[in-house]
């Protein structure tokens, strides 16, 4: 983690420590990949994308800039990697530097439901994770609008693998991730077909991401450790993690990753 991340991290109050939702919570201490599918469902995005170097890529919702950085540092591509969160623009900008990429990968402010480009702009559009934090139909067809004619729209979002008990529903959606929303794989296909998308498809797996298998896959153990350790660094932390985790573990067994891929017709 950068300087500059470090000192955003231990300027936190207890109060906004308690208030950080678990992405947000997440990439305070550290942690690189921050959604559902975690490593295996970003390179499956990346296969559905096909990356060309020289494209214009758009990465909304890019947390602290991740995938956007893999994107031009093995692909070539130009990325805007953009965020409504300042804490998590914050972050990226400090990876972007410390990655040697600021030509390559240009950090932005911007809201999913209102994109502040022009129609048309960009060959892909990546969004993993943040369509289901918001009215989902208004964001899918802000991605499609932003794509250009033949470019490709990708995302990552939540989803139930079986029906959840009432508890584990409630315990996600209702205290862990308020404001959420997501159901089945058919809803979401429902959606971005809906919105224009062509050529839908899909892959889905378990979520891994808070298990321990899944974060020494996604991390490794160096970083792995390191988030431990900063998490154990102040009781406010401690306290958000001895929270979060129980009920996090409940809800797992009922929940999975979807991805999805597709084109956006010729003429539109």
């Amino acid at each position: 983690m950068s300087i500059v991340a470090e000192k955003t991290r231990s300027r936190l109050s207890t109060k906004e420590i308690e208030e950080l939702d678990p992405y947000m919570l997440m990439g305070m201490l550290g942690k690189r990949v921050i959604h559902p599918g975690g490593r295996r469902s970003t390179e499956e995005l990346f296969k559905s994308g096909d990356f060309q170097r020289g494209q214009q890529v758009l990465d909304i919702g890019c947390g602290v800039g991740t995938t956007a950085i893999q994107i031009a540092w093995r692909f070539g591509a130009h990325v805007v990697a953009a965020d409504i969160s300042p804490l998590m623009l914050t972050s990226a900008r400090a990876n972007v530097r410390r990655a040697r990429l600021e030509d390559e990968v240009e950090v932005r402010h911007a809201d999913i439901v209102a994109l502040p480009f022009e129609d048309n702009t960009f060959d892909c559009v990546v969004a993993e994770a943040v369509t289901m934090f918001v009215d989902r139909s208004v964001a899918a067809k802000e991605l499609m609008r932003v794509c250009k004619p033949g470019g490709k729209v990708l995302t990552t979002e939540f989803l139930w693998r079986k029906p959840p008990t009432a508890e584990a529903k409630h315990i996600f959606l209702g205290e862990i991730c308020l404001g959420m929303m997501f159901d089945d794989l058919d809803d979401w296909v429902r959606i971005y077909s809906e919105a224009g998308l062509g050529d839908v498809q899909v892959t889905h797996g378990p979520f891994e991401m808070m298990t321990p298998r899944g974060f020494l896959s996604d991390e490794g153990l160096g970083n792995s450790l390191a988030v431990m350790g900063r998490a154990m660094s102040r009781p406010a932390y401690m306290k958000k993690m001895a929270w979060l985790m129980p009920r996090m573990n409940r809800a797992v067994p009922y929940l999975g990753y979807i991805t999805i891929s597709g084109v956006k017709p010729e003429g539109e």
